[in-house]
């Protein structure tokens, strides 16, 4: 059996580069004709698409952010008319409007395609029976999924999130090999399991395609021992196409593999815009290659990480997400990621995976408390006190904060059913 889904997955480096610049080329054309507010940013900033001779000359393009897609809301940046549009999604416009992203025939086509290959790279073959957690409707995750499995072959389970004991009762029943969601979520259906007095380490599942939030790796193995399966990591984003865009491949679980002959990647300096080398760490850029509906030119999409040389596939791979540049926290003056707290949270056997960090500033000056559950076995007063003070402790050490770390009963933190809110900033 193939270990590859496309042929493309194991082009060259000058076969990948050359399609690459002839993709490249053809995309920075087509948004230049058809989207408006894209030519007056080419403009003002003197380039051209006849300008791009190399992929380096992309450095020399404008960037597109999410506050491009607001201001344009909702179709303003679309480069065809709304009547070849067969799609849209939308964002849940928590922080203003809703970013909106539509899909032609052929961008669909593409969606499914890259979500099939993903869904092969991770471990999935045709005749899987999956079981699909992420949200249907305006959000990507639950449709991209969906279409991209069957387009492999696998038979889907289209149950959407929430409903724990009715999840847990489908998965007892029909006993599908893959399952699909957030990883907070693969936590609250353990706990399900648990509760329903079923070993969650018995059940029919060996493999979850977890996205949608970052996952540690002390998460990854802490989701791993408990339900006896491979986790293996998607990324995507709706305004590039959705899931799909990265993923891991089953053989390394050594970081997510781009899917470079469809969106090209870019690492840069988030303050100067510069553009960092292969290796160094910086905010990942990306650009379109093959999208009709929405091109999306050098998109800002605010992650951390760096590009890595491929392994599984010759193409490159993203390395753990160090966090993101716009809910990087700053206290007191030190940069601090929601995943460092995590990572220490993890490494006490004392303490669950389910935690809320809260933001203050009540007398001017920014306070920070960490709540986090008791593990249930080793839940009481005097084993919650010492937990606190040796977090505390941990935080103050590793991350150079102070923070007030209040350890609470087993199963008291509110259980998400699609991305956990693990920041509460109330400054």
């Amino acid at each position: 059996m193939s270990k590859i889904f496309d042929p493309v997955e194991s082009a060259s480096q000058a076969e990948l580069a050359s399609l690459q610049l002839r993709r490249l080329q053809n995309t920075l054309g087509h948004a230049w004709r058809n989207v408006g507010p894209l030519r007056l940013k080419f403009e003002r900033a003197g380039v051209r698409p006849e300008g791009l001779a190399s992929l380096a000359d992309l450095a020399k393009f404008p960037f597109t952010t999410k506050a491009d897609l607001r201001d344009a809301y909702p179709f303003g940046l679309f480069a065809v008319p709304r009547e070849q549009i067969l799609r849209l999604h939308a964002s849940s416009g928590t922080t203003g409007k809703p970013t909106v992203v539509g899909y032609t025939r052929a961008d669909l086509d593409t969606w499914a395609s890259v979500m099939a290959r993903s869904i092969f790279a991770a471990g999935g073959r045709p005749g899987d029976l999956l079981h699909n957690l992420y949200g249907y409707g305006l959000f990507t995750g639950g449709l991209g999924f969906h279409y991209g499995a069957e387009r492999l072959g696998c038979s889907v389970v289209p149950v959407s999130g929430g409903q724990t004991e009715k999840q847990v009762q489908l998965i007892s029943d029909f006993k599908p090999r893959i399952v699909c969601c957030t990883p907070s979520y693969l936590l609250t259906l353990a706990d399900g399991f648990a509760e329903q007095g079923i070993d969650p380490a018995s059940t029919s599942l060996k493999l979850a395609l977890a996205g949608g939030e970052p996952c540690t790796r002390e998460m990854r193995a802490a989701i791993e021992a408990r339900l006896n399966l491979d986790v293996v990591e998607c990324y995507g984003l709706s305004e590039i196409i959705g899931p799909g865009v990265a993923m891991e491949c089953l053989e390394t679980k050594d970081g997510l593999t781009i899917w470079e002959d469809h969106f090209y990647p870019e690492i840069i300096d988030p303050a100067s815009g510069e553009v960092l080398p292969d290796g160094e760490f910086g905010e990942l850029v990306i650009t379109t290659l093959t999208k009709e509906a929405l091109p999306m030119i050098r998109y800002r999409t605010r992650d951390l990480t760096r590009l890595l040389p491929g392994t599984a596939r010759p193409m490159r791979r993203l390395d753990k997400f160090a966090g993101r540049s716009d809910d990087m926290l700053i206290i007191r003056g030190v940069n601090v990621f929601p995943s460092q707290i995590e990572e220490l949270i993890l490494k006490s056997p004392a303490l669950a995976p389910h935690y809320v960090i809260e933001v203050t500033r009540p007398h001017n000056l920014d306070e920070v408390e960490v709540q986090v559950e008791m593990q249930a076995e080793a839940d009481n007063e005097t084993a919650r006190s010492q937990a606190a003070a040796e977090l505390q402790h941990h935080i103050k050490s590793f991350i150079g904060i102070s923070a007030r770390v209040r350890v609470v009963p087993a199963a008291s933190i509110e259980r998400s059913v699609g991305k956990a809110r693990r920041v509460v900033d109330k400054r």
